[in-house]
């Protein structure tokens, strides 16, 4: 059966890059598949202890079909053999932005699945030479906890705060830990101002959701991530995904959207009417999300990654109990890309408070499939 699998094998030979010497002593065999053609990677990320949302092929077919990137993996293991280790990236191939390998678009983590630091030099130094063979701009990975060794050239290129939150408590418990006023009280309020929550996956829920996402994108001097992304979302999540929407006579006043992998709950995207923002929907919306959490069984409830300088961001997942740690983006060669964070520095800070709404979700739908 053919798994549009191709076989990669770096030799010594005089067609391929040279290598140091001390390169030459790890050269082996790496083999590169597609995760949504061969489903040896699917079974490999439901058994694997440390995959996550981001490593499914749920994800990466919204990738694909939203945006057109080109997925694969890259692994030591025979067409032949089980998978027992894969670094998983899309290739995203922009006119504007430049070409490049990124584990993964969109992903606030992607870890190496490894069994030990030798297969993810091995793999790291095929991306390398595949991304230098093409002329692609760079490589970047976002693993959670493995750090690449200095001879794999990748340097640390963005440093960021992870938050998750430990569901192995009681609900009780959990309630207890949040802050008293950061949380507590403003689940209170929102349950006294008898908000209407509301959950599922509907048109009518994506667009009250779409509707705040192009708001709040607004105020972050940003346009927002296309409709289709979000459609492409709903459509391979299925079930897996929630919108949770509260509103406030009718009015939608603060959304957020959950995936769920395994035994954890991912909170992805959020958006709100800031108008609003004293009656507590957002609190109520995480803790509705929680106490999901919570009834399916799930053990943690992850929050996200946060610029280290957006300590408000910070602070509010932390009232929640979150705990944080350090999230490392690693680059090779190391270079200034696109990024959201240029952009707020740049020509859109000035252009998007004035610019009408279709035109904002326009520039989005133009703009995102270029900075994954």
């Amino acid at each position: 059966m053919n798994f549009g699998i191709v076989t990669m094998v770096t030799t010594n030979s005089a067609s391929t890059i040279p290598l140091s010497v001390n390169e030459e002593s790890r050269v082996t065999s790496v083999y590169e598949i597609n995760p949504l053609r061969d489903p040896r990677w699917e079974a490999f990320v439901d058994s694997h202890s440390r995959a996550s949302v981001f490593h499914s092929t749920n994800w990466l077919s919204a990738l694909e079909t939203a945006y057109g990137y080109d997925p694969l993996v890259v692994t030591t293991c025979s067409p032949d053999a089980a998978l027992t280790n894969g670094l998983v990236f899309c290739r995203v191939d922009s006119w504007l932005t430049g070409r490049r390998f990124v584990s993964l678009p969109f992903s606030d983590h992607c870890e190496p699945l490894l069994t030990d630091s030798g297969e993810l030099d091995a793999l790291l130094l095929h991306i390398r030479r595949r991304a230098d063979a093409g002329k692609w701009k760079y490589v970047e990975i976002r693993p959670i906890s493995v750090q690449p060794r200095n001879h794999t050239r990748l340097v640390r290129s963005d440093v960021y705060s992870f938050h998750c939150l430990d569901l192995r408590k009681s609900i009780q418990e959990l309630f207890h830990n949040f802050h008293k006023n950061g949380v507590q009280r403003k689940i209170r309020r929102a349950e006294r101002e008898k908000l209407h929550y509301a959950e599922g996956c509907s048109e009518g829920l994506l667009q009250q959701f779409y509707d705040l996402q192009v708001m709040t994108r607004r105020r972050q001097y940003l346009p927002p991530q296309p409709l289709a992304w979000f459609r492409a979302l709903i459509a391979t999540f299925g079930g897996k995904l929630k919108i949770r929407v509260v509103t406030k006579d009718r009015v939608p006043i603060a959304s957020i959207l959950t995936l769920a992998h395994k035994k954890t709950m991912v909170y992805k995207y959020g958006c709100s009417d800031e108008r609003f923002h004293k009656l507590g929907g957002v609190a109520l919306l995480f803790w509705r999300a929680i106490q999901d959490a919570k009834d399916k069984g799930f053990d943690q409830f992850e929050m996200g990654r946060s610029d280290r300088n957006n300590l408000g961001l910070i602070s509010f997942k932390e009232h929640w109990g979150a705990v944080g740690t350090e999230l490392c983006y690693w680059k090779y060669p190391h270079r200034s890309g696109t990024t959201t964070d240029g952009w707020e520095k740049g020509a859109l800070r000035n252009l998007v408070p004035i610019t009408p709404d279709v035109f904002l979700r326009a520039m989005g739908t133009f703009l995102y499939k270029h900075v994954g």
